[in-house]
Parts: structure tokens; C-alpha cells; sequence
């Protein structure tokens, strides 16, 4: 079955993807008490991928549970960790076939988990090997709950980050990510402060609008990788559609609407938006504002041809910006010996699935 470009319906309803609520409603539905619902929703966010684990619940419940409803919705397929630093890639095989991945890093502070939103990506940027074969479909809150919770049953280790910037565009499947934005920081469930998950655009301003009213706590990223628009629109299509000066206004919105500080990212690429003069043109742009331009020299995808900005480019870059009074700071790269960037792993796996 050609799966392509579709969302195919999930036959049971996904537990991962339940709110403590809807999970209370469907143990009543089953004839259980209101209370079995909580008990369900505690051993669901532990991470449990089998019923028979829940050691508390009746077995004639768990039976029905086992015909009624789907558990675990993501299995690993395979797992690369680098020989630079602890970043292990993780490709997951989702219940419909599809393959997703995501990341997890190791850093002073705690391990952070860099999930997928989406099965491939539409937006089309010209740097990210997660746009080279398009858009599958949405993947659903469950399925992003149970990347998180694959990474901390192999990981061993509780995660105590999240960044929503592996592979899809978090706010072009807005209901479902904010959906788990709310399960993964519920108090019944893995109680992860919303200060510690990032959600990074493209800069789909309508998004960045809906998003502002539901006055999260998390960190917004916005992909900005120039402030000149003919350069935008070329790396980033979406520009097209939602210009610089559009983006960053939508952003000081958001800013004075929640209090919280716009994280810009901007992607330093040899020979393209490198240089001096670009880092000046932000700077003018951002002077003022309550953010923080986080440079990242890109892990290169061979299909693209785009090479990373060299150190002194980079340092150059980060001066201008401090100079103008912007806090400014530089990705340490990661993982990339193991295809650690956004799509590289799965775009390797589907070109040679029997590698």
C-alpha cells in the first residue's frame, strides 16, 4: 500500500496520545472505575510498552485494554552513537511503517531529546535533508510522547529537555504538538517544565500568532538564517510567504504577549550568509529586541552541496552581534559523525532499507 502524502487513521485509540482526562473517560467506558484512568495514565507516561507491566491493574482490564485500545506506537530500528561526544541518533519505526528520528544529546546540564513532529517535511529548506522526499504526514502527540519515552527507556536516563527540531515543522502540525506539549508537561504524567521544551519554526507566522495566545512557557526558535530576504527565500522558500520583517514582528508579539525571549536561529553556511555584511543587517534588525541569536554551523548534506562556515567566520559573525548589544551564543555541533542533522539517517535508511 502506497502510504505516501497520506494520514492513515489509527483503528484503536493511541493511549500516548490521551490526556488524563480522555484517559479517565475511556476506563469508565470500560466499565472501570475513575480511578483505574489515573493509575493507566501514571504507567502509560513511565514508559511501559506492554500491558501486562501495569502490576496494579486487574487482568480482566488489561484485557480489554490489549483488544480495546494501542500502546506502543514507535520501535527502534536502529541506534548510532558518536564517537565525538554521546549523541546517539535513533531511527524509529512507527505501527503504519513509517520511519522517523530523533536525537539525543548528552550535556552538562542533563540529557536533552530533539524530536520529530512530522514524517518528512514540506517546507522545502534548501539546507535540510528532511525536505529531499517531502511530506508523509502528521505524526500525532503519541507518537511524539513515544519518541520521548523510547529515549529514556534506552537512553536509561530521564530526559530533562526537549526540543522539537528533529524532522517536520512543528507549527504546520499545530494541534497535535501542542497537544503534546500539554502531555509531556502535565503533573500526572512526566511533570517536564514547559521552560525546558523548545519548539523551533520555520516562521509560519499565523502559527507563531495561535501559539502566542496559548501562553506556554517553552522557548520558541525561529529558523531565521538571514535578515536580506532574496537570501531567505532562497534557503528557506517559506519566505516567500512570510517575509524577515513579518517573522520578527509576529516574534516581538509573541514576546510581549508571554514575557518569554525569541531564541533566532541562523544556520551560517560558507559563501551564503557568512559574512560580514549579513551579520550587520541582523543585528539591525534584532537590535532591541528581547532575543537571542543562537549560530549554528551546519552539518553538511551531501545532496545539497552546502558546506559549514569556517571558525573565523563564525567568531566574526558572533562580534558583530555582541557588539550591537545581542546576546549571542554558538551551537557546539554534535553527532556528526552519525548523520546527527535533521533527516539524514532516515534519508540514508529509505535510500538502502536493506543497508
Amino acid at each position: 500500500m502506497d502510504i505516501k502524502n497520506s494520514r492513515l487513521p489509527i483503528v484503536k485509540p493511541e493511549l500516548r496520545s490521551m490526556s488524563l482526562t480522555e484517559m479517565i473517560q475511556l476506563t469508565e467506558q470500560l466499565g472501570e472505575k475513575k480511578f483505574r484512568g489515573k493509575q493507566l495514565y501514571a504507567w502509560v507516561h513511565k514508559g511501559v510498552k506492554t500491558f501486562d507491566e501495569m502490576t496494579d491493574l486487574s487482568g480482566a482490564f488489561k484485557e480489554k485494554l490489549q483488544e480495546k485500545t494501542l500502546l506502543d506506537n514507535v520501535r527502534c530500528v536502529e541506534a548510532l552513537t558518536s564517537g565525538n561526544d554521546q549523541t546517539t541518533k535513533y531511527l524509529f519505526r512507527l505501527n503504519d511503517g513509517n520511519v522517523i528520528e530523533s536525537v539525543r544529546m548528552v550535556y552538562r546540564h542533563g540529557v536533552s531529546a530533539c524530536l520529530s513532529t512530522q514524517v518528512g517535511c514540506r517546507m522545502g529548506c534548501t539546507f535540510c535533508a528532511s525536505t529531499l522526499d517531502g511530506m508523509v504526514r502528521n505524526l500525532t502527540a503519541g507518537e511524539m510522547l513515544g519518541q520521548l519515552l523510547e529515549i529514556q527507556n534506552l537512553g536509561g536516563t530521564r530526559v530533562s529537555s526537549v526540543v522539537l527540531m528533529g524532522s517536520g515543522e512543528p507549527l504546520d502540525n499545530f494541534e497535535e504538538v501542542t497537544k503534546f506539549i500539554e502531555l509531556a508537561s502535565s503533573e500526572e504524567g512526566l511533570k517536564l517544565g514547559q521552560r525546558h521544551i523548545t519548539l523551533s519554526t520555520c516562521g509560519i507566522v499565523p502559527g507563531i500568532e495561535a501559539l502566542a495566545k496559548k501562553h506556554y512557557q517553552i522557548t520558541l526558535a525561529v529558523s531565521l538564517h538571514s535578515a536580506e530576504n532574496a537570501v531567505r527565500s532562497e534557503l528557506m522558500p517559506v519566505n516567500k510567504k512570510y517575509p524577515v520583517s513579518e517573522v520578527i514582528k509576529a516574534c516581538d508579539a509573541y514576546a510581549n504577549e508571554t514575557g518569554r525571549r525569541i531564541t533566532y536561529e541562523y544556520a551560517l553556511i560558507r559563501g551564503e550568509n557568512d559574512h560580514e555584511m549579513e551579520a550587520q543587517k541582523l543585528a539591525k534588525a534584532l537590535k532591541g529586541k528581547l532575543c537571542h541569536v543562537n549560530l549554528i554551523p551546519i552539518n553538511p548534506v551531501a545532496e545539497r552541496g552546502y558546506k559549514a562556515a569556517g571558525d573565523a567566520a563564525v567568531r566574526k559573525f558572533a562580534e558583530v552581534l555582541k557588539r550591537a548589544g545581542i546576546e549571542t551564543t554558538i551551537r557546539r555541533e554534535l553527532g556528526s559523525d552519525i548523520n546527527a542533522a535533521c533527516g539524514q539517517l532516515r534519508k540514508s535508511y529509505l535510500d538502502d532499507p536493506e543497508e
